[in-house]
């Protein structure tokens, strides 16, 4: 069987003992050499004539999942599948796998490691004393603040187990939110609206979905405190990043910490100018242990629904 691998962090070079498992269920794998997510015009070429999918961050749409009349599976790294149109693969029999809850840590440190460079500046200090200046900046202290966090999954609980050690108020917004799971560890519960008036921190860790595209934007924004740090690890596209970078310039928005951009790579954005933003690319999930868990989930998938076996994290059923 043909497979393709997309995964940056699951190429020949780096691919570990998980790759092996691959390699040793198909000899016919094809990689991503060009480092980064492919584009729909790039992706056709090299999936047409695949019958498996290990998907990193590709943009998997309708014209190539049409394009591919063998494919038999869409394996996403990962937990997220916005950038595959799952209506269309479910209509061409294409089954879509993830790996739900196996990056939940790397992604929840990052995110608080996110809060605590903006708290604190730690990047721009860096960078001033490196460059022979001695700025005096009055940070923020955590302690006693109010976090709220949207979206208390996975890798929203790693967040708030963080923000339990710095002593934090927590509150949380989901839609499907576990009434049990906030009363056990005192995790005040709060409509949308609510939390964006209330929070000193807002850390983000929703799917990007038609609802919750802008769902951060130049009104949302204005109804924060003026101090507030935004922090987002999930999907660019949820906040409004011109309405972002309009506030920071006009102190209505303490700080911004990204991970994930609504173009990838970003290039020229304003927002690299401001340095109460902090930004990374997309590395939430790229830790050791993260990337061997995701790797080993998504290529245990792929070969679960290609051997004919039963897989348990099909989520187009």
């Amino acid at each position: 069987m043909k497979i393709l691998v997309t995964p940056t962090s699951l190429q020949p070079n780096k691919g570990g003992e998980a790759l092996k498992v691959l390699q040793e269920f198909s000899n016919d794998l094809v990689f991503n050499e060009l480092g980064r997510p492919l584009t729909e015009d790039e992706l056709i070429p090299l999936l047409k004539d695949c019958d498996g999918y290990v998907a990193g961050l590709d943009y998997v749409t309708e014209k190539v999942i049409s394009s591919c009349p063998n494919l038999k599976v869409i394996s996403r790294y990962g937990a997220g599948y916005d950038r595959v149109d799952i209506a269309a693969a479910k209509a061409n029999g294409i089954p879509v796998t993830n790996t739900p809850g196996v990056n939940a840590e790397a992604v929840g440190e990052l995110a608080f490691s996110l809060i605590l460079s903006l708290a604190r500046r730690i990047p721009y200090l860096n960078q001033s004393t490196r460059s022979g200046e001695w700025v005096r900046s009055t940070g923020m202290e955590l302690k006693g603040k109010t976090i709220g966090i949207m979206g208390l999954g996975a890798i929203g609980k790693v967040v708030a187990r963080c923000a339990r050690g710095f002593e934090m108020n927590i509150l949380a917004y989901d839609p499907y939110i576990d009434k049990t799971y906030c009363a056990e560890h005192n995790i005040g519960i709060r409509t949308f609206d609510e939390m964006i008036e209330e929070a000193d921190v807002i850390s983000l860790h929703l799917p990007l979905t038609d609802s919750t595209r802008h769902l951060i934007n130049s009104d949302t924004i204005a109804r924060m405190k003026p101090s507030a740090i935004l922090i987002n690890t999930s999907r660019g596209g949820i906040i409004d990043e011109d309405a972002a970078c309009h506030a920071l310039r006009e102190t209505r928005l303490g700080g911004l910490g990204l991970d994930a951009f609504e173009i990838e790579p970003p290039t020229e954005s304003k927002l690299f100018e401001l340095d109460n933003v902090v930004v990374t690319p997309h590395t939430g999930a790229h830790t050791k242990e993260a990337t061997e868990n995701m790797a080993y989930g998504s290529i245990k998938n792929l070969i679960d629904v290609l051997s004919g076996k039963e897989c348990p994290f099909i989520v187009n059923r």
